[in-house]
């Protein structure tokens, strides 16, 4: 069993950076991959990021790449997400996901069997 807190949410402007963290506690952290996804009112859970158990991989949505950078340190039990030149689109509660180690990174969200609270992130024009 994995859990998991997402923190580091808030009001930012456009253009602006915000960094979301996800501390894991339970067992064998290290050996899952980890996801981020949001989702804004009225609008269907949405893909954003992921990295393998290694780190050595990642995967992004196509709305956030470029701008978004995931990252994970095994030995802290977090995962972070990295978000640059935000815009209002942006705008979402953002949740932490934690699956088993696969041979690819998924965007479904099927795949992913820990989920965190999620943190509110507002982004004003």
């Amino acid at each position: 069993q994995v859990q998991l807190v997402e923190s580091g949410g808030g009001l930012v402007q456009a253009g602006g950076s915000l960094r979301l963290s996800c501390a894991a506690s339970g067992r064998t952290f290290s050996t899952y991959d980890m996801g981020w996804f949001r989702q804004a009112p009225g609008k269907e859970r949405e893909f954003v990021a992921a990295i393998s158990w290694t780190g050595g991989t990642t995967y992004y949505s196509d709305s956030v790449k470029g701008r978004f950078t995931i990252s994970r340190d095994n030995a802290k039990n977090t995962v972070y997400l990295q978000m640059n030149s935000l815009k209002s689109e942006d705008t979402a509660v953002y949740y932490c996901a934690a699956g088993p180690a696969g041979w690819v990174l998924s965007r479904t969200a099927a795949r992913y069997d820990y989920w965190g609270q999620g943190t509110q992130v507002t982004v004003s024009s």
